[in-house]
């Protein structure tokens, strides 16, 4: 997902827990807040990123497994980008 696109679908999901047209807990938007800065700006992630996933009741374990699984995704994104795999087109069912 281009980087204005994966922008626009954050907002856009955080901002409609506001309306509670998506319920989110605060938990679930500290992890989405999580996953979107270490996706778009590894680089700059701090012990206050992780300290606000331990705030919501996340330990060591989870903070790990929530790392490594967006870590992953972008890995095999890259992959695939950096190959130009074709997306699959999906058989209508």
């Amino acid at each position: 997902m281009a980087d204005d696109a994966q922008a626009g679908f954050v907002n856009d999901l955080l901002e409609l827990e506001g309306a509670r047209l998506v319920a989110l807990t605060s938990r679930e938007v500290a992890l989405v807040r999580y996953a979107d800065a270490l996706t778009l700006r590894p680089a700059s992630m701090t012990r206050a990123d992780v300290e606000a996933l331990r705030a919501q009741g996340l330990d060591d374990l989870a903070i790990h497994d929530t790392c490594s699984i967006v870590a992953y995704y972008a890995f095999v994104n890259r992959i695939a980008d950096g190959l130009g795999v074709d997306l699959e087109d999906r058989a209508e069912s």
